[in-house]
Order: structure tokens, then C-alpha cells, then sequence
């Protein structure tokens, strides 16, 4: 992914008002940031634990996504996927991600969801930078870093279509 300013952040969001896309926290750390191992820019709003923003290329644009997260009354002893990717996360290390659609649509109300990892790091849980405290977090795969990593984008597309459409 290429790297990002402010300003192309919060000009990329599709499914909030520009007055909202300017009051959302950014990460701080934009420059430190591992661009070349992220396949879209995830994270959580530290001001609002149930809100997260996820950011990525999609075909000749970049696209903004606000987020809410259900809140999780998992406990320690269950396990869940992460829809993107395949990834098992203990107790609420997966919560439900539902974002308003854009346009019209989510004027009205309407909305699409997926179950995610709740801090939004899924390539780095891909490329094994980021793990996982669950037994079996990311399981041995005979499909290749590269056939994975393209999974991933392919399942964070199908996500951004749905909000797009």
C-alpha cells in the first residue's frame, strides 16, 4: 500500500459525512507505519472503543470505511475467525464490523457487517509480523504467503463492494 497523509485519509471516506471524516482520529504514527506489509490501513478510534476505520486501495482510488464494533460479551474460553484473514483470536479478538453502505442506501439505514480482528491488523497477522495469543492462531496453510495475501484482498474487496453498493 501507499503511503498516506491526513488529508488522503479523510478525504477517502465513502459512507460518513465530511464533518465526521474531519473530527475522526488518525493514527499518529502515519510515517512509521510497515506500508509496504499493509494491504489496507485499519485501526481503532481511541477516543470512541466502539468505532474503527479501515482505508484501502480499491481499484484506481483509495476508499474510507467507518466502522462500529458490537460490543463482545465473549469470554476467555471461546475463539473466532476473522472473516479477511482466517485468522483465530481469542475471547473478543473477533468482534462483529458493521458499516453503513454509501450513498443513499446508507442514508436510509442500511448497513453490511463482517467479522473482523478487532484491532484491524489483519495483514500483518497474514505475514505472520502480528500474532495471536490463541492456540491455532494462524494455521499452517499449504497455500503460499503470496495465495494468501491475495485471499485477503480478495475478501476485503467482496467487504468494500458491499458497502459501495
Amino acid at each position: 500500500m501507499q503511503p498516506l497523509t491526513d488529508r488522503d485519509i479523510r478525504a477517502s471516506f465513502v459512507n460518513c459525512t465530511q464533518g465526521e471524516a474531519k473530527r475522526l482520529h488518525t493514527p499518529r504514527d502515519l510515517p512509521q507505519l510497515p506500508w509496504d506489509d499493509l494491504d489496507f490501513l485499519g485501526w481503532r478510534d481511541p477516543a470512541a472503543p466502539d468505532r474503527g476505520y479501515l482505508v484501502t486501495p480499491h481499484h484506481d482510488t483509495t476508499v474510507g470505511i467507518a466502522l462500529r464494533a458490537t460490543t463482545n460479551t465473549r469470554t476467555f474460553q471461546h475463539r473466532g475467525l476473522c472473516s479477511i484473514c482466517l485468522t483465530t483470536h481469542p475471547g473478543s479478538g473477533v468482534a462483529l464490523m458493521t458499516a453503513r453502505k454509501a450513498g443513499r442506501p446508507g442514508r436510509e439505514g442500511n448497513s453490511v457487517g463482517i467479522y473482523m480482528c478487532t484491532d484491524l491488523a489483519c495483514p500483518l497477522y497474514v505475514r505472520r509480523i502480528k500474532t495471536t495469543k490463541a492456540v491455532g492462531g494462524r494455521a499452517t496453510e499449504s497455500l503460499t504467503l503470496d495465495e494468501q495475501i491475495t485471499r485477503t484482498r480478495d475478501r476485503l474487496t467482496a467487504f468494500v463492494n458491499k458497502v459501495l453498493t
